[in-house]
This record gives structure tokens, sequence and C-alpha cells, in this order.
């Protein structure tokens, strides 16, 4: 019955990553409540795909925050810095680019974690990703572990001894291929999501961010086709 299996929030932007780290929370055993966080993000597709992907995988709920990140900028994707484009893989991780949202997973995952004190969770799910976005300094398994020790430290639940929290990034050091051929084998319907930080009007993905470029050259190494329309 599944009103009796564990709870988890899993974060879901809408994106490849996010999805899939629903699904194996989904196979992990977890009722899992869907947070995605509308952060003043130059666009709202990736929302509407969060919508798309926690109805398409069985979430118990969705909840959207808004918490506009619009007011700090510093980042191509909450200003209007252009989105960097045509950029080679290795150039992508030479440094922090200028995607990069600032405090953006710290700020996420505080409000994951609140919401599971208030579940009575201790379980929270994440998508990122050391390999690919290895420039993000959120997405490394050093902040993960470090996060997951202040989450127990700064809550009633875990200075009180109910539980343990648990920050799992379960694709964080997995190659794209690596993470697209498990979320096809676990039911991921790829069609669903969003990846492109700079899309045309009408959705389609611009072929040409660094988001696009990964993901594109992950379906082909996994030898799978992208469902999603480009524009080039």
């Amino acid at each position: 019955m599944t009103d009796s299996l564990p709870r988890a929030v899993v974060l879901l932007s809408g994106g490849l990553d996010s999805a899939t780290a629903l699904a194996i929370a989904r196979r992990d055993g977890f009722r899992c409540h869907a947070l995605t966080i509308a952060y003043g993000q130059r666009h709202a597709a990736e929302l509407d795909a969060a919508r798309r992907v926690a109805s398409a995988l069985g979430a118990v709920e969705q909840r959207v925050l808004n918490l506009d990140l619009r007011g700090f900028g510093g980042s191509a994707l909450t200003t209007d810095l252009d989105v960097p484009k045509d950029r080679a893989v290795d150039a992508m991780s030479a440094g922090i680019p200028i995607t990069y949202v600032p405090a953006r997973n710290t700020l996420f995952l505080s409000l994951a974690l609140a919401w599971a004190e208030v579940l009575g969770s201790f379980d929270i799910y994440l998508g990122v990703n050391a390999l690919d976005y290895s420039g993000y300094p959120d997405c490394r398994p050093e902040f993960i572990i470090a996060f997951e020790r202040l989450a127990n430290l700064a809550t009633q639940a875990g200075v009180e001894k109910k539980g343990a929290f648990r920050i799992r990034a379960p694709l964080i050091q997995l190659s794209k291929a690596e993470i697209i051929r498990l979320g096809l084998s676990i039911g991921v319907d790829y069609s669903l999501t969003h990846s492109c930080y700079d899309p045309a009007v009408d959705g389609s993905a611009c072929g040409r961010c660094d988001s696009c470029i990964l993901r594109r050259a992950g379906f082909d190494a996994a030898g799978a086709t992208d469902p999603i329309p480009y524009t080039i």
C-alpha cells in the first residue's frame, strides 16, 4: 500500500537529470513529493516540463515555490547576460560558467529540507552531476556531504535524533550517457523533459548552449534518440 511507504522530497526542475532522480526515488520505494522552484529563470519551459514529469512519474504531489533570484542576478539564467553557445565540452569544465546561479543548490536544498522536516521525511533526492557539470561548485560530492551534515545539525528532527537526513544524489558520478541508459531502463520519458538554457519562443531547444550540447552528446553516446525538438 503506497500510504505505508516512506516519503522523500525530490527537487524537480523538469530537466533530464532531475526527472531521472525522481524515477530512481520511486524505484527505491519512496512516496515522492516533488519540489520545483520558480527562481526567476529566463523561461517557463522547464516549469511546464516539471509539471509533466511529476505527473508522469507518479509524484504524490508537486509544489512550485516562487523564489525570485533576479533580485540578485549574477547569472545568465537570471539576467539579460548572453547564454554561451557553441562551446567545446572541454571549455565547459575549465571554470565556473556564467550559467551558474549563485548559491542555487544551497537555497533549493534548504527549502527541500524544510519541507522534508514538515513531512516527517529524512530523504531528499536531487539530480546533480559532477562529471558533466564540473564547473558548478554546488554539484560536487563535497557539497552534498557538507549539506547533509548541516541538515542533521540545523533541524529539530536532527537534534532530537528522530532520524538521519540523507541527501541522495544518485547521478553524481555518472556520465550523461549512463544517466540516460538508467532512466530509460526505469521508464523515464525524456520527451517530457526540458534542458535548454535559451529555448525558442515555441519551447524548442536551441541545440547550441552547454546544456543542449551535453544532452545531445549523452544521447549519442547512449545509442538512443533524443525525443525533444531542436531549432538546429
